[in-house]
C-alpha cells in the first residue's frame, strides 16, 4: 500500500506552537526534521521501502515513471515520493528566501497534458501545503508561464509567487513525468536539484508512514488561478508593439498550430486570433496525455511531417509546432520548408543580430559548420559552439555576458531558445512571437510575401547533403568495464579516437571544442560525445555526400571496434546500408 505525506498534513494543526516557532527560524532543515519526527510519532508506522531519489535527477530536472503498465518500467514517481520531493523543494525555498514570521511563501503549480498530471499535482500540493506554504494551482500550463509567474506583478493573480513547479517530462512517453523548478532567478540548476532530492530522501525516510485505521488523503487548501490569460496577453502585447501598436497586425495571415496534444493548444485562440490571424487547420490542440497523433517534439520527423502536411493542405502562410510543455518550438514556411534545428538557429540569429550587431550566438555542440559560416560571414556575428543541454547553453551565455562578451541568444538544435531580453528563459512561444514580430513589422512597413520574409533571412545557409545522429551504447555489465563507470569507459574511447585523429593527416581536430571530440574531414565533420545522463556515445556526422559520410563513419567504427563493451550495430548498419 502506498503511503501519503498528505496524512502528515492532517496533523499540522496539532503542532502549531512548533510551526510558529519554525517560521521564526525560517523553517531550517533541522526544524523540518523535528516536525516530521513529531508527525511520525503520532501513531503511524514507518514505511520500510527504500527509494533512490538521486536516480530521479535528470540534469536540472527530475524525471521518473509515473504510470504503471509498461514492461520493465516500474513506477518510480509515486505519490509519496512526489510529496517528499515537494516538501524538499519547500524546505529549500524557505531556506533561500528566509521569510519573516508574518510572511507565507507562495508556490505556483502547473502541469502539461500527461495522464498522471492531476494525481501528481495533488501530491505536490500536499507536500507544499504541509510545509506551511500557500499553494496556487494553474492547472494546464506551459513551462515558460510557470517561470513568468515568479516575476509577474499582479496581486489579483497571486503574483509574484516565490517559487514555481512545472509537472512535465517534455516529449518523453506517456508513462513518464517529472518536475521543473523556478524562482525569480530562473530555473534551478543541477546542484539545487541534488539538494532538493537530498532533503526529499531524508523526509521520506523519517516520515514515510502508513496511517492506521484510515487511508483517505488529508484535504489541502489551494487557490486556483487562470495565469495563462496573463501570460498570453503579454505575448499579444509584444507582437502589437513590434508592429507599431496595431490592434490586429496579423490580419490576413493564415497561421496554423500543431500542439501535439500537449499544453500548447492555447496558442491559436489566445495569441494568434486576437492578433487577427486565421488559424483554420490547426491540429491536435486538445490535451491528451497518450499523445495519439505524434510525439510533441519539434525534432521528431513524424511531428514535423504532420505540421508540414497541414501547412500545405491548408495553403497556410506559416505553421508552428510546440513540444509538450511549450519550452521548445519550430516552424514551417508556406512552401513546406522546415524551420527547425540549424535553420531555426540561423533564423533567430538573423533576427537577433539585426537588433544587436556583432553579438555572440551560443549554441550546443552539434550545430553545423555551415551555421558557423552563416553567423560569422554573412550575419557578422560570433558563433560560440558549446555543450549539449539547454541549461548548459543558457548558463554559458550568461557567463559570457558576465565577463564582458555580449550575447543575446542561447539556442539548441532541439528547439530550446532563450533570449537575454526575455530573462534567459527558454520559451517556445516567445521564440515564435519573435517570428510573428518579423511578419507583423514587415506587413506594417508595406512588405508582403508572407513567410518569405522569414525564409529570406536564412538564404545562404549551407546545409549538408547527409546529416545523421547514431547512438553507440555502452554495456555497463561488460567485463571490460572492470567495475568502473560507463563514463570513464566512454571518455577512454573518446580520448583514443582523438589521438587517432591527430595522427591522420586527412583529418583535423576542432581547435576549440567543449564536448567530446569534433573532427573535420572528407568535406564534413563528426562529433562523438558522451550522453549527459545515459551510457551512450552519440555520434553526429555531416557530410556533402553519402560516400563522405561513410568514410567518416568507418573511421569512428574502426576505433570503436577496439572497445568490446560498445554496441556499434547502429553505426555498422549505417555504413553498410549507405
Amino acid at each position: 500500500m502506498d503511503w501519503h505525506l498528505g496524512h502528515a498534513i492532517a496533523y499540522t494543526s496539532k503542532i502549531s506552537p512548533w510551526f510558529l516557532e519554525s517560521r521564526k527560524s525560517f523553517l531550517q532543515w533541522s526544524v523540518l526534521d523535528s516536525y516530521y519526527t513529531a508527525v511520525s510519532s503520532s501513531g503511524a508506522a514507518l514505511f520500510a521501502e527504500k527509494v533512490d531519489f538521486y536516480k530521479l535527477q535528470n540534469g536540472s530536472d527530475i524525471r521518473g515513471v509515473a504510470v504503471a503498465g509498461v514492461e520493465g518500467e516500474p513506477v518510480t514517481l509515486t505519490e509519496s515520493v512526489t510529496e517528499a520531493i515537494a516538501a524538499g523543494f519547500a524546505a529549500w525555498l524557505l531556506e533561500k528566501k528566509k521569510p519573516s514570521a508574518s510572511k507565507r511563501l507562495r508556490v505556483s503549480i502547473g502541469h502539461d497534458s500527461r495522464i498522471s498530471a492531476q494525481t501528481l499535482q495533488d501530491a505536490v500540493s500536499r507536500g507544499i501545503s504541509g510545509a506551511g506554504l500557500d499553494v496556487i494551482q494553474y492547472g494546464l500550463a506551459s513551462t515558460p508561464a510557470m517561470f513568468n509567474s515568479t516575476i509577474t506583478e499582479d496581486e489579483e493573480f497571486c503574483c509574484p509567487v516565490d517559487g514555481s513547479i512545472m509537472i512535465t517530462a517534455s516529449h518523453l512517453p506517456y508513462n513518464r513525468n517529472g518536475f521543473k523548478f523556478f524562482t525569480n532567478a530562473g530555473g534551478l540548476g543541477k546542484p539545487d536539484i541534488k539538494d532538493i532530492l537530498t532533503r526529499a530522501a531524508s523526509i521520506y525516510e523519517k516520515v514515510a508512514v502508513e496511517c492506521i485505521g484510515h487511508s483517505e488523503k488529508a484535504p489541502v487548501t489551494v487557490k486556483r488561478v487562470d495565469y495563462m490569460s496573463i501570460y498570453t496577453s503579454n505575448l499579444v502585447k509584444a507582437v502589437r508593439k513590434a508592429a507599431g501598436n496595431i490592434e490586429k497586425p496579423l490580419e490576413g495571415f493564415h497561421i496554423i498550430v500543431d500542439a501535439g496534444n500537449g499544453a500548447g493548444g492555447f496558442f491559436p485562440g489566445m495569441v494568434l486570433e486576437p492578433l487577427g490571424a486565421l488559424t483554420v487547420g490547426s491540429q491536435f490542440l486538445d490535451p491528451d496525455g497518450l499523445f495519439p497523433n505524434h510525439i510533441p517534439n519539434p525534432e521528431d520527423k513524424a511531428a514535423m511531417k504532420a505540421i508540414t502536411q497541414a501547412v500545405l493542405e491548408n495553403k497556410a502562410d506559416l505553421g508552428i509546432i510546440f513540444d509538450t510543455d511549450v519550452d521548445r518550438s519550430a516552424a514551417v514556411d508556406s512552401t513546406g520548408c522546415e524551420l527547425n534545428r540549424n535553420r531555426l538557429i540561423a533564423l533567430m540569429a538573423a533576427i537577433v543580430l539585426e537588433q544587436h550587431p556583432g553579438t555572440t550566438i551560443v549554441t550546443d555542440s552539434v550545430t553545423s559548420d555551415g551555421l558557423t559560416t552563416f553567423i560569422e560571414k554573412k550575419l557578422g556575428g560570433k558563433h560560440h559552439r558549446f555543450k549539449r543541454g539547454y541549461k548548459n547553453v543558457i548558463d554559458e551565455a550568461i557567463r559570457l555576458n558576465s565577463i564582458g562578451v555580449e550575447s543575446h541568444l542561447a539556442i539548441e538544435t532541439s528547439g530550446h531558445g532563450a533570449l537575454k531580453e526575455n530573462h534567459w528563459l527558454d520559451d517556445g512561444a516567445y521564440l515564435m512571437v519573435k517570428l510573428l514580430n518579423k511578419l507583423a513589422s514587415a506587413r506594417a512597413s508595406g512588405v508582403g510575401g508572407g513567410s518569405k520574409v522569414l525564409t529570406d533571412l536564412v538564404e545562404g545557409l549551407e546545409e549538408p547533403a547527409v546529416a545523421v545522429e547514431l547512438r553507440i551504447k555502452i554495456d555497463q555489465n561488460h567485463p571490460d568495464l572492470k567495475g568502473g563507470s560507463f563514463r570513464e569507459y566512454g571518455e577512454a574511447m573518446i580520448k583514443h579516437l582523438e589521438n587517432k585523429a591527430d595522427s591522420d593527416p586527412k583529418l583535423q581536430k576542432a581547435p576549440v571544442n567543449y564536448e567530446g571530440v569534433r573532427v573535420s574531414g572528407c568535406g564534413g565533420w563528426f562529433l562523438l560525445r558522451l550522453s549527459l545522463h545515459d551510457p551512450v556515445l552519440p555520434l553526429n556526422i555531416e557530410a556533402p555526400s553519402t560516400e563522405d559520410a561513410v568514410k567518416l563513419g568507418l573511421f569512428v567504427l574502426s576505433t570503436a571496434k577496439e572497445f568490446s563493451a560498445l554496441d556499434t550495430s547502429a553505426l555498422e548498419k549505417f555504413v553498410q546500408s549507405s
